[in-house]
């Protein structure tokens, strides 16, 4: 397995599961889980807020649906399994997302009609006004949808397999090598080690061990930033606050009282915008007071992959025991627990 975000991390914990013996290689695996004020070096599933956009998906067929579906079916399991390893970890139930004009609005309803069992119901104006005072347009709740913290999941992750005795190599991987039916790894350090099958969940560096073995995935940079924001004013208490509030593509999660992160994937490009205030004015006028008057106490960025024509993510087994299974863009910790099944199950037919 190479990559250890929360996909690599949650993959890996899968199949270790499953009785398979798994080796994990991320040169960020010595690294501790942080983020201190203004960081743009982060993975992306580190820089990511963790929100977890399942049932609001706007379609309702296809491979993209099915597998956020299941994803959502599986992450309470998930959770249950790894509060052994960090009690604090959680679900934080709740999301509302505001229409931004009318057409948006008739589809949020027709999507709540169709998904009133999975917890989808729209909220009026009126019932917005108390936490968001600028919607004209109405919202879309979803019950389950919401949040994880992906620090918090990707050290329960990181102390739940050094519980399998996965052997986890904080090490590059600069090169893979067919060898008859397995695969030699060789790592940054000179050593390599030789495995029966290998997961790619590298994100922006899979090109660099794929081109060579003849397989084009191109994937560009997206750059996602996040804001921590100390609230002057109300609503220092986030009285009725679901769990993640989405407007206009922007993601506001209360934390603490008087606490707010606000982040979104806004910049094609690696280069983050010299003014992390220009993220809250980015709310086209629409930010109430309270916002625009926060106060800037941590400011970070991180990249995430996007492939280049195609969807995303990509899973593929590119060759017999060469399995990929990045790309995941914005979605990587709410796709984590359906992409480790379907990579199991590749795994199992190999």
């Amino acid at each position: 397995m190479i990559g250890a975000g929360a996909i690599g991390l949650g993959t890996a914990w899968h199949l270790a599961q499953q009785g398979h013996d798994v080796s994990l290689y991320d040169p960020r695996l010595n690294k501790s889980l942080h983020r201190e004020g203004s960081a743009n070096d982060l993975s992306g599933t580190s820089a990511s807020l963790g929100v977890l956009m399942g049932h609001v998906f706007r379609r309702s067929s296809g491979r993209g649906w099915r597998l956020r579906r299941r994803s959502m079916e599986l992450w309470p399991q998930w959770i249950e399994k790894l509060q052994a390893h960090q009690p604090e970890l959680k679900l934080h139930p709740g999301l509302l997302q505001i229409a931004d004009d009318e057409p948006t609005a008739e589809r949020m309803e027709s999507l709540a009609a169709q998904r009133v069992d999975l917890g989808l119901h729209m909220v009026s104006n009126a019932d917005l006004a108390a936490i968001w005072p600028t919607a004209s347009h109405g919202g879309l709740h979803s019950r389950h949808d919401g949040r994880v913290d992906p620090l918090l999941l990707q050290l329960a992750l990181r102390q739940a397999l050094a519980g399998q005795s996965v052997a986890l190599n904080a090490t590059a991987v600069v090169r893979l090598e067919r060898n008859d039916n397995h695969w030699r790894v060789h790592r940054a350090d000179g050593d390599s080690s030789v495995h029966d099958l290998v997961v790619l969940s590298t994100a922006l560096c899979s090109d660099a061990l794929l081109e060579p073995l003849g397989h084009a995935r191109p994937m560009t940079p997206v750059l996602g930033q996040a804001l921590s924001l100390q609230l002057t004013t109300d609503p220092t208490a986030w009285s009725n606050w679901p769990s993640v509030l989405v407007d206009q593509g922007f993601n506001l999660i209360p934390t603490a009282p008087g606490q707010l992160l606000l982040g979104a994937t806004v910049e094609p490009g690696d280069r983050a915008s010299e003014d992390p205030l220009t993220l809250m004015r980015s709310l086209n006028e629409r930010a109430p007071e309270w916002l625009s008057s926060a106060t800037v106490v941590g400011h970070w960025s991180g990249l995430r992959a996007r492939p280049v024509d195609r969807p995303a993510p990509l899973l593929e087994e590119l060759e017999p025991g060469l399995i990929l299974a990045s790309g995941h863009y914005r979605n990587g910790v709410l796709l984590t627990p359906g992409t480790a099944e379907w990579v199991a199950a590749a795994v199992q037919q190999a």
